[in-house]
């Protein structure tokens, strides 16, 4: 049986720390799904077909790195998606003690959910620990596409663009 697992996020929108969570992430699996959630408690910039989009832009753009990577949007608990996708373990992406102390109280109630799903976590690098969805969404009126293209992948420049500009 194939080793399945998924990374759950917002992804509003994805973001090169993301992506460098997805390239490390796929190393640990034959599959993994990136689930694209629903949060009815945020208002997103991109809906979640959009942000579904974007993920799948980004990852057609990887040339071939991220072939046994899948996107699929969902809502509800994650740990049940997590489930509902026959995958056993959660990668998680943290950049800050704060992401690593909402994180362990996340892990503590996916383990009283389900046992059996275990989380890996990947400290973001010095280049990506910076980077949030908040930044971006301050600086893409004023960055020109070279400066953005140092936070975001290029291929969700336009659509950001069009969003914020």
């Amino acid at each position: 049986m194939p080793r399945r697992a998924v990374y759950t996020g917002s992804f509003d929108p994805i973001t090169l720390g993301h992506l460098n969570v997805i390239e490390r992430g796929r190393l640990l699996c034959d599959e993994l799904i990136v689930g694209v959630g629903v949060n009815p408690h945020k208002t997103p910039l991109f809906d979640a077909d959009e942000r579904v989009a974007l993920v799948e832009q980004t990852i057609a753009a990887a040339d071939g790195r991220l072939d046994h990577v899948r996107v699929k949007r969902f809502e509800g608990l994650a740990v049940r998606f997590v489930r509902e996708m026959g995958a056993e373990l959660i990668v998680r992406g943290v950049r800050t003690l704060s992401d690593m102390e909402a994180e362990f109280t996340m892990i503590l109630a996916n383990r009283k959910l389900d046992p059996t799903i275990e989380t890996v976590f990947f400290m973001a690098g010095d280049e990506y620990s910076h980077i949030s969805s908040s930044l971006i969404r301050q600086i893409t009126p004023l960055a020109s596409d070279e400066e953005l293209s140092r936070f975001v992948p290029k291929a969700i420049i336009p659509a950001l663009r069009a969003k914020l500009n």
